[in-house]
C-alpha cells in the first residue's frame, strides 16, 4: 500500500494540493487499489482555509511523520509580496512556525518516507532549515530565497534529491505526482494516468547523477550537496538614512544584533567592514542607521518580509 499524505495549512494553494490528489487517486484506481491518499494537517482533523477566496478543504487526519510513504507539502496562495497577513511570504513563514516543521524534520530522517513539495512548499522546508546544502526548486519568484537559506537552487521543473522531490511552478503538482507515481508504481500506471488526464509530464527531472555540465559538476557531487556544515556568506549593504554622505567607517566594527523575523528571533553577531561580510545561514540585505554605538534598521532576505534589526557595538 502506497500511503500519500497531502498537508494542508491555512493559506495553502488549492491547485498545489488538488492536482497531486487527483493524480494519486487516479493511479490507485488504475492499479486496482494499493494507493491511499488523504488530506492531513499538523493540527489534526479540521477544515483548512485555502488562500484562494477562502475555499476550505477538510483535513481528515493528523500528519503522521512516521508513516511509510509520501508526504506532500503545497505552497501558498495570496499577495505576491509585502508584509501583509495574506501575503505568500507571511503565509509560508506562518506555516513554518508551527508543529509542521518538526514533523517534516522527523519525516526526512525516516528512510521509508519521501517528502515532496509543490511550488512554494519547498520554502516551508527552507525556512525550517531543512534544505541547507541540498539542490532545490520552487516558484521562480522564490528562487533567490532558496539560495539565501543555504539550498542550492536548480532551475528545473522537478528536482529529485532522493528522499526529497520538489516541483517548481504552480502547475508542477501534476508533474511531481506523475513522477512519484512512476517512481513508486512504474511507467505503465503513469502512462495510463497521463492518457486519462490528457497530460504528459513536463521537463526533465533533475537528479544529482551522471556527467555534470561545466561548473555544474560541483552541484552534481552528492557529497558536496549533502554537506550540512556548509554556510552562505551574508553580504550586507548598509544604507545610512541620516546622511547620504555618511562615511563607511561609521558602520565598521563588531555588533551584537537581534533580528525579529516572522518565525522568531535570530541572534547574530555582525562584523561590518567597508565591504560588509558575515557568516550566516541567510543572505540578508541590511538597511540601518547608526547613532553612536546603537544600530537600528531592517534586514531582508529576498521576497520575505522585512525584519526589524537592533544592535549595539561590542
Amino acid at each position: 500500500m502506497l500511503n500519500v499524505q497531502i498537508v494542508l495549512f491555512d493559506g495553502f494553494d488549492l491547485l498545489d494540493a488538488i492536482a497531486p490528489y487527483e493524480v494519486f487517486c487516479a493511479a490507485g484506481m488504475t492499479a486496482g487499489g494499493g494507493v491511499h491518499v488523504e488530506f492531513v494537517s499538523a493540527d489534526g482533523p479540521r477544515h483548512v482555509i485555502s488562500g484562494v477566496n477562502g475555499v476550505k478543504l477538510e483535513a481528515r487526519g493528523k500528519l503522521s511523520p512516521d508513516q511509510q510513504g509520501i508526504i506532500l507539502v503545497p505552497g501558498a496562495s495570496g499577495e505576491l509580496a509585502g508584509d501583509g497577513p495574506d501575503s505568500i511570504p507571511v503565509l509560508l513563514a506562518r506555516a513554518s512556525n508551527t508543529e509542521l516543521t518538526g514533523m517534516l524534520v522527523r519525516a526526512l530522517e525516516n528512510p521509508k518516507i519521501v517528502v515532496a513539495t509543490v511550488c512554494g512548499g519547498s520554502l516551508v522546508l527552507a525556512m525550517g532549515g531543512m534544505l541547507e546544502g541540498r539542490p532545490a526548486v520552487t516558484h521562480h519568484l522564490g528562487m533567490d530565497v532558496l539560495g539565501e537559506t543555504g539550498a542550492i537552487p536548480v532551475n528545473a521543473r522537478v528536482v529529485d534529491d532522493g528522499n526529497l522531490v520538489m516541483g517548481g511552478g504552480v502547475t508542477s503538482g501534476l508533474d511531481v505526482a506523475l513522477y512519484l507515481v512512476e517512481r513508486e508504481l512504474g511507467p505503465r500506471i503513469t502512462h495510463e494516468v497521463e492518457q486519462l488526464f490528457e497530460y504528459e509530464r513536463r521537463g526533465t527531472v533533475w537528479r544529482s547523477t551522471g556527467i555534470s555540465p561545466g561548473d555544474g559538476a560541483k552541484i552534481g557531487d552528492p557529497n558536496a550537496s549533502k554537506d550540512s556544515s556548509s554556510f552562505l556568506e551574508v553580504r550586507a549593504t548598509a544604507n545610512a538614512s541620516t546622511s547620504s554622505s555618511a562615511s563607511p567607517s561609521l558602520f565598521e566594527g563588531e555588533w551584537d544584533a537581534t533580528i525579529e523575523t516572522p518565525v522568531g528571533g535570530l541572534i547574530v553577531k555582525l562584523h561590518i567592514a567597508t565591504v560588509h561580510g558575515v557568516i550566516l545561514r541567510l543572505t540578508l540585505k541590511f538597511e540601518v542607521m547608526v547613532d553612536g554605538d546603537q544600530m537600528t534598521g531592517i534586514a531582508k532576505a529576498g521576497v520575505l518580509p522585512s525584519s526589524r534589526l537592533s544592535g549595539h557595538r561590542i
